[in-house]
């Protein structure tokens, strides 16, 4: 790929800016020479690793990769049976280090980087020997070997009684008067002390050196002599001793330079790859989707080297409908950024690295990428900005084709309008010829109309606010720019006279072109007004929807609320009524108490069953309309559909001063005003026995129950709930009427039915026991119920 168009667009910043994250040396070099690649597949796969990579910074934060050496020079010597200094295993030591923290740092996860992690290997033997026997370049460790453990101890023990020497000769009242000095000193690594230059022939000794004047002599007392001797053999011993210990490590070193080496080059490529994902980070940059389709949709893309907090983040897609986009506009309107903004992009994206972009931005993969941007005039080449510019597209022209990205800013300036716009048009057609993807920009309305009357080309501008005199920076594709000097100039004082001689001066073509252009342009701000209240209607309408959705739910809960404790609070009123019931009808039944005393009874029970019944009783908001009955109409046994409650229930009496009637559903009795009535005509209750003829009283009533009622209730076919609402009732009359036991039918099947019974059975107090049926009683297919 050309290398001039990576200096025209900065990717030479952008790598300078890469190599700030790298942390070794040889990473530093990898992405000092990364470069744009063309397979598409490569491309991806370098992606996914800036994206896991970027994945586990943002995990648990990046690896500190400082610790990685360069020591592929101490492996090539290795191979050759050298020996190594210090410095050179630290450096392993230091490698195989930053290996096992970068196996460690990171939970484990299956990602394109788990292989390399994984093959990483510490070499935990190697890397024990050396950290147990150096210490720092330029001290070993006593534990190094027992041989230099026991040389240092003599050496310690030879200085000791060396200084004891020493000290009794400075101590000494018959010597201190030939020292300069009361002090221990060394000279050529042997211990000395200072005596005045006269006495040289006084003091026993060997001078080893003198003082720049001369008056002090530096000398090796007698005494001390072979105790020096003894250390310089202890301190050569220790010398070899030392190189016996690193030719030693050497050679377990030795033993693993395969592995070493792979160590040292994937940590490299680690750091590599971490500096890649730290420059996304830093960016706020996202993943491209690579296509080769050449088509490119970057969403709300913005240049990387301009301020974050200044910079305009711009739409720009091409190669879908159209191959060739033409930018138009004012000077300082954001032209030559967006020019620089998809060249820029498209080089780091098939370099492997993300773009600071939105999420699913298109790059396509380009084999060359050509830009003739800015004033490349040569005083030494004796070219002008013309000349210079026809140079490049000379150069473009000579290698573009399908698969190639070119970038032109002000095509065709520097000359003759007329001659540079024909020349632009020629240009810029040649390359649309080829299917080059092609974005110019210019301020010629030649190019313009080109643009508006060819298939595949399209206009765009950069939005210009000519009130504030200020760029916005936006590319607004499909519409051509005006460049806005008229409206520029008067906005900055020039007169009106001039500014309508300069419109006069216009060509007529130029004038209804122009106008055309600033038609269009208030039609668009118009539209994206009405789009913007659109937009603005439409978050409003969906914040009433979720209000609305939200009321109805907290409604639908607290209805379902009212109507739960509602059943609860019926069936509790119910349960109190009928164990009332009950226990009058115990009471009658073993006291044999006379008529007069059981329809006392009966009102005492009528009046609690409608207080419970006046509890229950609920007044609906709306009552569906019907035909207003008189009150003369009610007659008692009436057949009356009750609206409030949505029940069939018989009138037995009338009270026509209240304009009120007393309606008997199933057990229960309550008053209720005529216009929640409604009177049903040829309705007749399917359970209602016949009427037996002759005089009515108590005690026929009873006789009459007690003959009508069978042994025998059949419920076969019946539910549970069906079968007990059945049952309820029958066993009432059947106590009433003072049967002796009873016989309920409920088949086998399943069992439920005969379970469902039987729990019911349970419950009520009258019944002395149950049981199911005997061979020539039916069986389990029935149950024999007793009363007491």
């Amino acid at each position: 790929m050309n290398k001039k168009a990576f200096s025209t667009l900065e990717f030479n910043k952008i790598i300078d800016k890469l190599i700030s994250f790298g942390c070794s040396e040889g990473a530093k070099d990898m992405l000092h020479k990364l470069e744009p690649m063309t397979d598409i597949n490569e491309i991806n796969l370098c992606l996914d690793e800036t994206n896991d990579a970027l994945s586990r910074i943002y995990q648990k934060g990046s690896i500190d990769f400082s610790g990685i050496k360069d020591i592929r020079g101490s492996i090539a010597r290795l191979k050759v049976g050298s020996s190594l200094n210090a410095k050179e295993l630290l450096s392993i030591a230091s490698v195989l280090e930053c290996c096992a923290h970068t196996k460690n740092y990171y939970e484990y996860r299956q990602d394109s980087l788990t292989s390399v992690i994984d093959t990483l290997d510490p070499i935990t033997l190697l890397l024990n020997s050396i950290k147990k026997c150096i210490i720092s370049e330029d001290e070993i460790s006593d534990d190094a070997s027992s041989t230099l453990r026991d040389i240092r101890r003599k050496k310690n023990l030879a200085g000791d009684r060396i200084h004891t020497e020493l000290n009794k000769i400075i101590n000494s009242p018959s010597l201190r008067t030939y020292l300069q000095d009361y002090v221990i000193t060394t000279r050529q690594g042997r211990f000395c002390v200072p005596v005045k230059a006269e006495y040289k022939s006084s003091f026993p000794g060997m001078v080893h050196d003198q003082s720049q004047t001369g008056a002090t002599l530096f000398i090796e007392p007698a005494a001390v002599v072979k105790l020096n001797n003894d250390i310089r053999e202890l301190e050569l011993a220790e010398e070899a001793e030392i190189e016996v210990i690193l030719s030693d490590l050497s050679a377990k070193a030795a033993e693993y330079t395969d592995p070493l080496l792979t160590d040292y080059e994937l940590l490299t490529k680690l750091d590599f790859v971490f500096a890649k994902a730290l420059l996304s980070r830093h960016f706020h940059c996202s993943r491209p989707v690579m296509n080769d389709n050449n088509i490119i949709n970057i969403k709300k893309g913005r240049h990387p080297l301009i301020d974050e907090h200044t910079v305009v983040p711009t739409d720009i897609y091409i190669g879908r409908d159209f191959q060739l986009l033409i930018i138009t506009g004012p000077n300082t309107g954001g032209k030559t950024v967006c020019l620089k903004t998809v060249g820029l992009l498209t080089l780091m994206a098939q370099s492997g690295l993300n773009i600071p972009a939105l999420d699913h931005s298109d790059i396509a993969v380009f084999n060359e990428i050509f830009a003739d941007i800015g004033d490349e005039q040569s005083i030494e080449q004796s070219l002008s900005t013309f000349s210079s510019h026809m140079t490049n597209t000379v150069k473009i022209l000579e290698q573009a084709d399908n698969k190639s990205l070119i970038l032109f800013d002000e095509i065709g300036a520097g000359t003759d309008p007329t001659e540079g716009a024909a020349l632009a048009i020629s240009i810029l057609d040649n390359l649309f010829k080829r299917k080059a993807t092609t974005i110019a920009t210019t301020h010629y309305s030649e190019i313009k109309v080109y643009a508006l009357t060819t298939d595949g080309v399209c206009n765009a501008c950069c939005e210009f606010d000519v009130e504030s005199l200020k760029p916005t920076y936006r590319l607004l594709i499909g519409i051509p720019g005006k460049s806005n000097a008229f409206a520029i100039s008067k906005k900055l004082g020039l007169s009106d006279d001039i500014i309508e001689d300069a419109t006069r001066r216009l060509n007529s073509e130029d004038v209804r072109f122009e106008d055309l252009v600033s038609d269009l342009e208030h039609s668009r701000i118009t539209i994206e007004k009405e789009r913007e209240e659109i937009q603005s209607y439409k978050e409003e309408i969906s914040k009433l929807k979720s209000e609305l959705q939200t009321k109805s739910q907290r409604i639908d809960e607290k209805k379902e609320s009212i109507i739960r404790k509602a059943n609860e609070e019926a069936a509790l009123i119910l349960k109190d009524a009928k164990d009332y019931a009950d226990k009058t009808i115990n009471a009658m039944n073993k006291h044999g108490l006379t008529i007069k005393e059981l329809e006392k009874h009966r009102s005492d029970i009528r009046e609690k069953m409608n207080k419970k019944q006046e509890k229950l009783k609920v007044e609906p908001s709306k009552v569906t309309s019907h035909k207003a009955h008189d009150i003369s109409e009610f007659k008692e046994g009436m057949h009356v559909k009750v609206l409030t409650m949505n029940v069939i229930g018989t009138v037995s009496s009338v009270h026509k001063s209240k304009n009120q009637v007393s309606v008997q559903v199933g057990s229960l009795s309550t008053k209720m005003d005529i216009k929640n009535l409604a009177i049903l005509t040829g309705y007749k209750d399917p359970e209602e026995p016949k009427s037996s003829k002759g005089t009515g009283g108590s005690s026929k009533i009873k006789m009459s129950k007690s003959s009508k009622i069978s042994t025998e209730i059949n419920l076969l076919g019946y539910t549970v709930d069906e079968a007990v609402a059945v049952l309820d009732k029958y066993l009432d009359d059947a106590y009433i009427a003072k049967l002796p036991q009873v016989r309920i039918v409920h088949g086998k099947g399943t069992g439920a039915l005969r379970s469902g019974i039987t729990s019911y059975l349970r419950g009520i107090s009258y019944i002395k026991d149950f049981r199911l049926g005997q061979i020539g009683e039916g069986g389990e297919g029935v149950t024999i119920v007793e009363f007491k």
